[in-house]
């Protein structure tokens, strides 16, 4: 049975994330909230009215935490500090940001969960609903029961199939704000949170959260919603969590709420009937967000003319637009382990690898930012008073790093000699070794109908195999021109390029070049952006001499391999540019048609 009253009008989107802040700040099981198409110009307004829910009205704001692409273990779970004692100096361990410590708990903020650091992933994972929070680092050891950290994540909808389901089960509450525009200045100072023991949840509350999400539900996200509910109930002050609280917890993270089926007929006094619960229909997830697989129907069973129920245009009254579950929809591919670190067989800081995403103060004199630290002596020299230009400590700023990737593999594609055969088969074994090493993807084309310039390559380097540039690469339409020489002078840049900036760091790469070897581009063609006539085998022979230059690399690291597109006549051009190259050749295709 659902209460009589009418619906609540729709919560304006500031509202709306300011109440699922009081619900997260209230119940630790809600800690993590992940926000959907969020403006990135509104991170910080939305991280500060967190930050002040949890704060409370009467006290400090909590501790922002921001977490990124370049966060580290050692940023995380523990800090040093040097200290000066009678006898000298010595080092003390203190407990990290993420560690729980006196007054408001601390809030996590990650701007961009699809590209969120594994460090940062892996605590994610081991904080958000955990009963017990242990550290053990060199120098400490602390064992805390029931972590009181929050965390607000940002992620694209389209993003969401990026992210690893065991990441994205952690947050139970989301929501999709897309329209959020301002947060009010107002919603800072809010009335307290209630003091005492929280609502009690009803069956009849079970049985409809049950209904909202439908049959076949993610227990997950069946324990979130009734949470959910149970936080809304308390906030109102409310002993029991009824159905009319389900429902509005599923408007509040945007499911559309539709009214309960009514109970079959039956006599009075007779008892209802036990009905076992339905039979897995093909089709089911397992994972559904609330939409039941649909049943297909016979010919007789569909009327003519069949007329279903009125629907008005635009959102139904009290539904929010945004699914919160959008990975639901999502076609994108996961990355391989993405909780574990790749393996690094270099040795060195890990500050001082890879590229430069950022800066922070400096913790010691390595891998120093001159054009920051240079900046911030700037600034205060007046203050200061000092007749020459000089650095205090506190100005010195080093840089942020993201990890390089150890592994490089180089796709050469000439797209004129894919006519009658498909080259994925071919290729499946290289992308599985770059998709299970992490390695780092640079695409280079040729002969593509859709080039900017026929006479050049083009290409493109991606962080894996799974950007979506590298799938779209592989089947561009074919067209007139072949610049093979300069694909392969250009592949040849890259190599030389890695090498030369991660030195020992790059432990392996791999060419791959897929081509039936007919070059009709001169080099100088290339170049100039001129053709002059008449061509005869001049693109040949600059493929043949930019090949040369790539076999004098670093063969103990460098691996390369020509797909061979088994293209009469002239079938003897792709193991020539494999002998010059000290490649394999690899079989294209099984049948071997002009």
């Amino acid at each position: 049975m659902t209460d009589a009253t009418p619906d609540p009008e729709p919560l304006d989107e500031a509202r709306r994330l300011e109440r699922a802040f009081r619900c997260a700040a209230l119940d630790p099981a809600l800690a993590g909230v992940l926000l959907f198409d969020l403006e990135p110009r509104l991170i910080e307004s939305v991280s500060r009215l967190f930050a002040a829910v949890l704060g409370g009205p009467a006290g400090p704001p909590a501790v922002r935490i921001p977490l990124g692409a370049a966060t580290r273990e050692e940023e995380l779970w523990s800090s040093s500090r040097l200290e000066q004692h009678r006898d000298g100096l010595a080092f003390t361990v203190e407990p990290g940001p993420l560690v729980d410590r006196a007054g408001p708990p601390p809030l996590a903020v990650v701007a961009d969960l699809a590209n969120l650091s594994v460090a940062g992933m892996r605590a994610a994972v081991q904080l958000l609903g955990a009963d017990v929070l242990s550290v053990e680092q060199p120098g400490l050891r602390l064992v805390h029961h029931r972590p009181r950290g929050r965390w607000l994540a940002v992620c694209r909808s389209e993003d969401a199939g990026r992210v690893t389901p065991h990441l994205l089960d952690r947050f139970a509450v989301r929501l999709a704000v897309p329209g959020l525009r301002t947060v009010p200045e107002e919603l800072l100072v809010g009335p307290p949170l209630p003091d005492g023991t929280f609502a009690t949840t009803t069956y009849e509350a079970v049985t409809r959260v049950q209904q909202i999400l439908g049959p076949g539900a993610d227990p997950r996200r069946s324990l979130a919603l009734a949470r959910l509910a149970r936080a809304l109930a308390t906030l109102a002050g409310q002993r029991e969590v009824t159905v009319r609280h389900c429902e509005e917890a599923a408007r509040l993270i945007g499911l559309r709420v539709t009214d309960p089926a009514p109970p079959p007929d039956r006599a009075d006094g007779e008892p209802p009937a036990l009905s076992p619960p339905p039979p897995p229909r093909p089709g089911d997830t397992g994972r559904g967000g609330g939409r039941p697989a649909k049943r297909r129907r016979t010919e007789e069973e569909l009327p003519l003319l069949a007329s279903g129920p009125a629907e008005g245009v635009g959102p139904a009254p009290g539904a929010t637009l945004g699914m919160p579950y959008p990975e639901d929809e999502a076609v994108a591919l996961r990355e391989f382990m993405p909780l574990r670190n790749p393996w690094q067989r270099r040795s060195g800081p890990a500050s001082a690898r890879g590229t430069v995403v950022g800066t922070r103060r400096a913790r010691d004199l390595r891998d120093i930012a001159i054009v920051r630290t240079v900046r911030e002596a700037a600034v205060h020299q007046r203050v200061r008073g000092n007749t020459e230009f000089a650095v205090a400590p506190v100005d010195l700023h080093s840089n942020i790093r993201a990890p390089a990737p150890e592994r490089l593999l180089t796709l050469l594609l000439d797209h004129t000699c894919r006519g009658d055969w498909d080259w994925q088969d071919a290729l499946t074994p290289f992308l599985q070794w770059a998709y299970t090493a992490r390695a780092a993807v640079h695409v280079i084309a040729v002969g593509g109908a859709d080039a900017a310039d026929e006479l050049r390559s083009e290409s493109f380097g991606a962080r894996s195999v799974l950007d979506p540039r590298v799938l779209a690469a592989l089947y561009r339409p074919k067209g007139r021109a072949t610049p093979l020489a300069h694909g392969i002078e250009q592949a040849g840049q890259v190599l030389r390029q890695a090498f030369r900036r991660q030195g020992s760091a790059l432990a392996e790469a791999w060419l791959v070049v897929v081509t039936d070897g007919r070059g009709n581009i001169p080099l100088r063609a290339s170049h100039t952006g001129r053709l002059h006539r008449p061509v005869a085998a001049q693109g040949i022979e600059d493929g043949l001499t930019a090949a040369a230059s790539i076999a004098a690399l670093d063969r103990g690291r460098l691996h390369v391999a020509v797909v061979d597109a088994a293209r009469r006549p002239y079938g003897d051009l792709p193991f020539a540019l494999a002998e010059t190259l000290g490649a394999t050749v690899v079989e294209g295709r099984d049948g071997h048609g002009g």
